[in-house]
């Protein structure tokens, strides 16, 4: 087992802070659930188990934490750092002579574990306290990990991993060598072989795919959060190995995946499992959160392009889909085609509750979990290459602060403005304290088919591979880069011909007039219902043209109200598209629009959209009008 493969570099928590939208997102996240959930959520209140209490002491104060911390760093919020503070301090306190920390016993409504030992919701606390020390360079973390994995060590071939454990062994073996690299200690690749034996064969699951429809019963294979986990975990294992069968699996997954249970927003469907490619299926929150990790992980791993292509279609769509524009409620399952969000019974394997917005919709896993997007989505814009130089994994605007060159002798700078992916052309200003020759490995999105790079205002021809395109040179303080990347609009033929629209990383939908309904009042988290208050039934003109509007880009550009970009296009109203279930039923192959008058449709940004039509029925000849400008 050799002890490194990977490609990039993760930049430490708080090298990269957010700006423009980006910022005032992260904002509203802190003035909503994220910032105020201990005083109005009981599982991660003042009794919660990971804090002392006697309440919750699994998964979900490791979960909130996960969000939590990172937020407040990158925000520089002290109100949020010293919330985080204290349950960092309330772990490394617990620290017993053997090595083991944490609660007592385990508190939990979860009944799908052994609630004598589990190792699963250890994994989640690691990762925090390794982002942690990134931030604050705290000397005590490296020891007490030191010492957990001692104890891991000498317990875990007695009490090895079970159920969500081994489902999600990977995770910790991202903190095993996060902390080998540290300290060298050949002990912990001893560790990790370990663990790898006991943590489900993902490498096996993804390069042989067994799933090829919609599942009806349970399976630790299925359940989708498991799955967006699940597909890092054969990059996890290249970063020991490299195994390119590793790396295979990977990819081969992700094509089986949107192959089979693919959607609109860059997600594959789990209304708690994995359920087919219907547009009225659901995708649960704690997904979306987790994938966008993955792909995190896999671009640091491989350093391939296609990673950052998917993290920022599902960043961008689903992850503000499935949460109001206020940050103040959520949903456990989102729908590409969302007519209605209400109690009621679904063709799925959740509750009626499920696609509610709300405190605790469902359940309280997404609740606890869905603060961890934006946060490390910003720690993870920009990468090192391991050989002095940076890359770009996704252009939302932000500031990068590292040290660059050869021998790392220069401290850069870098602003990325531009408001991307609402504009599609990307300004990057350097400012270094002393000139040196490094790289910036540009990604390059597939869908940008005619992309151009101007330095200083001299265009650069532009070598792609793997996704990105290197731009070697000698770099001076206050050089300019300018990456102009054109959006086109297109429309991708999924199931039955039906169509979504796409331009850039972002889906298009159709907003539905919102009518919200108050269900459930609290002090200030309150559930909601939300009912259509215009029609839904239209279908996509298949030579439609696409007329592109840009508005300025507003405090929270997710909402539909106050989008930055707008497409007009042609449909009709489909008369015989029927509701099936509670929900839009199956987009009519063969849509029926005689005599119906051809409209103008205004598209916005999927996530903007809480009600939508993101996935259309086809009028006309789909197959020969597949692209428009």
């Amino acid at each position: 087992m050799s002890k490194r493969n990977t490609a990039f570099e993760a930049l430490p928590l708080g090298a990269i802070k957010p700006e423009q939208w980006l910022r005032d997102q992260l904002r509203i996240q802190a003035d909503g659930l994220t910032g105020h959930l201990e005083e109005h959520w009981a599982d991660v209140g003042p009794g919660n188990g990971w804090i002392g209490g006697k309440g919750e002491s699994w998964e979900r104060g490791p979960y909130y934490l996960d969000g939590l911390l990172p937020l407040a760093y990158l925000l520089e919020d002290e109100r949020l750092i010293v919330k985080a503070q204290r349950w960092i301090e309330w772990s490394l306190a617990s620290q017993r002579e053997d090595g083991a920390f944490g609660p007592d016993i385990i508190e939990t409504v979860n009944e799908d574990l052994d609630k004598t030992q589990d190792w699963w919701h250890y994994m989640i606390i690691l990762k925090v306290l390794t982002q942690y020390e990134e931030a604050t360079g705290d000397e005590r973390i490296v020891p007490f990990l030191t010492s957990y994995f001692r104890y891991v060590r000498g317990r875990i071939e007695e009490q090895p991993l079970r159920g969500w454990a081994e489902a999600r062994g990977m995770e910790m073996l991202l903190t095993i060598q996060w902390l080998y690299r540290k300290t060298g200690d050949e002990q912990l690749l001893q560790l990790a072989s370990i663990v790898q034996s006991q943590t489900t064969n993902w490498t096996d699951v993804f390069h042989d795919f067994p799933f090829w429809r919609k599942v009806e019963r349970w399976d630790w294979k299925t359940h989708v959060v498991n799955v967006a986990m699940g597909i890092k975990a054969p990059g996890v294992l290249y970063e020991l190995s490299g195994d390119s069968r590793a790396h295979a699996a990977v990819h081969r997954g992700i094509d089986s995946l949107m192959t089979y249970h693919g959607q609109a927003h860059g997600m594959f469907s789990g209304d708690e499992w994995l359920s087919g490619t219907h547009p009225s299926q659901g995708v649960e929150l704690c997904a979306v959160v987790e994938y966008m990790f993955s792909m995190e992980q896999l671009t640091r791993v491989f350093g391939e392009g296609r990673f950052g292509d998917i993290l920022e279609q599902v960043a961008f769509n689903a992850l503000p889909a499935a949460v109001s524009s206020d940050w103040t409620s959520h949903q456990y399952d989102q729908q590409v085609n969302q007519i209605v969000c209400n109690v009621a019974t679904r063709e799925w394997s959740n509750n009626e509750e499920a696609n509610l917005f709300g405190l605790e919709p469902h359940f309280g896993c997404c609740t606890a979990n869905m603060h961890q997007g934006w946060p490390k989505l910003v720690s993870h814009l920009w990468m090192k290459d391991g050989e002095g130089g940076l890359a770009a994994v996704s252009y939302a605007p932000c500031t990068v602060t590292t040290q660059v060159g050869a021998d790392e002798q220069a401290l850069a700078t870098l602003k990325v403005s531009g408001n991307y992916p609402f504009r599609d052309t990307v300004d990057i200003e350097l400012a270094l304290d002393e000139s040196a020759e490094f790289a910036i490995s540009l990604r390059i999105p597939g869908w940008c088919e005619q992309p151009t790079v101007k330095v200083n205002g001299e265009e650069f021809a532009l070598a792609i591979e793997k996704g990105y395109a290197k731009l070697c040179r000698e770099w001076s303080d206050g050089d300019r880069l300018t990456l102009r990347m054109p959006m086109k609009v297109k429309t991708v033929t999924r199931n039955l011909l039906a169509v979504s629209v796409e331009r850039g990383p972002l889906v298009y939908a159709l907003p539905i007039r919102e009518n919200w309904q108050l269900l459930q009042q609290r002090e200030k988290f309150h559930d909601w219902e939300i009912y259509p208050g215009s029609p839904w039934k239209y279908g996509l003109l298949a030579d439609s043209e696409y007329e592109v509007s840009l508005e300025d880009v507003a405090y929270q550009p997710f909402d539909a109200q106050h989008s930055p970009v707008r497409l007009k296009a042609k449909g009709q109203l489909v008369r015989e598209w029927r509701m099936e279930g509670n929900n839009a039923g199956t987009p009519p192959m063969h849509p029926n629009a005689d005599d119906q008058p051809v409209v103008d449709l205004e598209l916005v940004p999927y996530g903007g959209a809480k009600l939508r039509i993101g996935e259309f029925p086809t009028i006309g000849h789909p197959l020969e009008a597949r692209k428009h400008m």
